[in-house]
């Protein structure tokens, strides 16, 4: 899960608080990055077996994490403030979450992330269609190689190399973290921890009433909690800490460690080397993501 897909506000223009949130937010990104990897893991052939687990686990290192650093007043206060935007929000979260296990079912880690990475520039262009929000120049160029390089690796799905479906499902996700993005720039003020939760919640029940069983061995227990526990919910912990205090720009920026790291482990591991078409439409994407953000950066830093 990209870490740009959650543009935040600053609140601490302190240099050392910045600093303290930049290396939050690229420990977040580090850590998501090894999704795909555990992933790979797991022979459990139901995937909604593993959207349970993962969930289940996630949930419970949530509410533990919100418990510790709000304390219990803190935390039913949370749930109380977060109103119909987080459960939006969360919608969209138990949608992204349950989709990219089973995504990776049908296509390569790097078909998932490279498509994600586009994010923020979808997120741009659904502001703009939705509520006609001004973007500017640089920005639709950026999207429109993002969509070049989307439809040049979904191509590959095209000639059999990899299931359409899975890029379908890796297409949902981006959509899915862009609306939430849309969310939480027009519901500022609602704090995500709590919908984030709230998501892990709903894509468990959901997979528990899809699972075909619940039995696993004690090694896939073992890595479907580090996949829950510390791949997931630490990873959104860590991102939700860090990225209040550093400009949205330079938390997408730094969520692109995930997009860098994520094919790199599951080659390295897994011997899963993606298709030429994958590598090609991934630069576009990148390098077009990188440079939008370039721009985003530098005009932050001069208002």
């Amino acid at each position: 899960m990209s870490a740009s897909s959650l543009p935040v506000t600053p609140t601490l223009p302190d240099s050392r608080g910045q600093g303290y949130g930049a290396a939050l937010v690229l420990g977040s990104a580090v850590v998501w990055s090894f999704g795909g990897t555990l992933a790979r893991f797991l022979h459990i052939e139901d995937g909604w077996t593993v959207v349970f687990w993962r969930s289940l686990f996630a949930a419970l290192f949530l509410l533990g994490f919100m418990l510790v650093r709000d304390g219990p007043r803190g935390t039913v206060q949370l749930f109380k403030g977060m109103g119909l935007a987080g459960v939006a929000v969360g919608v969209c979260f138990a949608t992204a979450s349950t989709s990219f296990i089973l995504a990776l079912a049908y296509t390569t880690v790097a078909n998932v992330v490279l498509i994600q990475a586009g994010v923020p520039l979808i997120a741009a262009l659904m502001a703009w269609l939705l509520f006609r929000e001004r973007i500017a120049a640089h920005t639709w160029l950026a999207i429109a190689a993002v969509i070049g390089g989307v439809a040049i690796m979904v191509s590959e799905s095209l000639g059999g190399s990899v299931s359409m479906m899975g890029d379908a499902l890796a297409i949902l996700i981006a959509f899915a973290f862009a609306t939430a993005t849309i969310i939480t720039r027009r519901f500022a003020h609602v704090r995500m921890t709590p919908a984030v939760f709230l998501g892990t919640v709903i894509a468990c029940a959901t997979a528990a009433s899809q699972a075909s069983g619940f039995a696993i061995t004690g090694q896939e227990l073992g890595v479907l909690i580090v996949f829950g526990a510390l791949n997931f919910g630490l990873g959104l912990a860590l991102f939700v800490t860090g990225a209040r205090l550093i400009p949205s720009a330079l938390a997408a920026l730094l969520g692109t460690a995930e997009t860098v790291l994520a094919p790199l482990w599951v080659a390295v591991i897994h011997g899963e080397v993606p298709g030429a078409r994958t590598v090609i439409g991934g630069f576009i994407v990148l390098a077009a993501l990188l440079c939008y953000l370039g721009v985003e950066l530098w005009r932050q830093r001069r208002a």
